[in-house]
């Protein structure tokens, strides 16, 4: 994880097994543990679970266990087979619901699909569709670095949410690509990465990364951005995102991100929105449109770590969960919300860098084809 394509990929697929293969990404940064999914259930609990997470991550997984679920159908008859496909579709749609990006991963495979003209035909057009929709999301998060190298400068010191690196994509990242290649290439700068309450993203997972690539970083609280902004520590924000209307140019993201876009449009400081094309929602007119992901009030009122052991010690302590809130008070959990686009100073792309406001002007440059994210299954 030094980066670049140095190691394996966080989503991947053993046609040998039907498996989907996951980096647990619950167990970071304290245990390195691979999952295979061994069905299209289990892939879908896992990325419900956050086993996967991240937009272009959970839409790679998404694709794999679409496949996966085509594969696992033993007959011949194709309407028995469509019926089959229309359930598994639901069940790895339904895992969550926010991020557009698993949508359209999934429609590909099923208009692959559709070209074959037995069950076997379709099955192997499916897979060869989900692996086609990992390889370019990754090749779509390169060309995302390249773009942004752009903002970064040396000497900057920039803000990022949540985690929008490798381990929330198939390679490279989103926000964190433009890094990458900074870092190959000499550009000296520094990272504040937000905790990102309450599943700690930012110091569990971001800090990880940046750790692994030899990136200066430091973990803040999510409560200290106002300050450390006001201090003018910061010279520009870049995250990612789980849904952008096209339309519109309104970001859904991590819950959090929409303050810390009202902090820098108080503090002067840009703020910017890497994303891949699959993250592009063409079908959707309003943000009151987007499904809002509410999660378990436990993840609020508890928190989950590893004990500290002695500096030095071999002992690999396992990952345990505490309650830090009082018992018995309930707790309200979403896990996204919307930044209005004109707080927004640009999306960053895999072909450029664009105003909110130009999306739907450059839309056919940025992958928009008539019926996109119009679910046809």
């Amino acid at each position: 994880m030094k980066g670049g394509s140095t190691g394996p990929r966080s989503v991947s697929f053993d046609a040998d097994t039907n498996s989907v293969c996951l980096l647990d990404q619950r167990l970071l940064p304290h245990r390195v543990v691979w999952v295979r999914t061994p069905d299209h259930r289990a892939t879908a609990q896992a990325i419900r679970d956050m086993v996967v997470r991240g937009a272009p991550a959970i839409a790679a997984a998404a694709a794999y266990g679409l496949a996966q679920g085509i594969r696992e159908y033993g007959g011949r008859d194709l309407r028995r087979f469509r019926a089959h496909v229309r359930q598994v579709h639901a069940t790895l749609l339904n895992a969550r619901p926010t991020a557009v990006d698993p949508t359209r991963a999934m429609q590909e495979v099923l208009d692959a699909m559709r070209r074959g003209r037995t069950v076997p035909e379709r099955q192997a057009l499916a897979l060869a569709a989900a692996e086609e929709f990992a390889h370019r999301s990754a090749l779509e998060c390169r060309a995302l670095g390249e773009q942004g190298l752009r903002l970064i400068h040396d000497g900057i010191s920039l803000l990022t949410h949540c985690n929008a690196g490798r381990l929330a994509c198939v390679d490279h990242g989103t926000a964190t690509a433009p890094l990458y290649l900074a870092r190959e290439r000499g550009i000296k700068f520094h990272v504040f990465c937000t905790e990102t309450r309450p599943r700690s993203q930012g110091a569990a997972l971001t800090a990880w990364e940046l750790a692994q690539a030899g990136i200066p970083h430091t973990i803040v609280p999510d409560t200290a951005v106002g300050l450390l902004m006001q201090q003018r520590r910061v010279d520009l924000v870049l995250v990612g995102s789980d849904r952008v209307l096209g339309r519109t140019g309104d970001v859904t993201n991590k819950i959090g991100t929409y303050q810390l876009a009202v902090l820098a449009r108080r503090h002067g400081i840009p703020f910017y929105v890497a994303i891949p094309l699959s993250t592009l929602d063409w079908h959707l007119r309003s943000p009151r449109q987007i499904p809002i992901e509410e999660r378990d009030a436990e993840e609020v009122l508890c928190a989950r770590g590893a004990p500290v052991v002695p500096k030095g010690s071999r002992i690999r302590p396992e990952p345990i969960t505490v309650r830090v809130a009082n018992p018995g008070s309930p707790a309200w959990n979403p896990a996204f919300d919307i930044t209005p686009a004109e707080l927004v100073t640009g999306i960053l792309t895999p072909v450029g860098l664009f105003k909110p406001g130009e999306l739907w002007a450059n839309r056919h440059a940025l992958g928009y084809r008539t019926g996109s994210g119009t679910a046809r299954v």
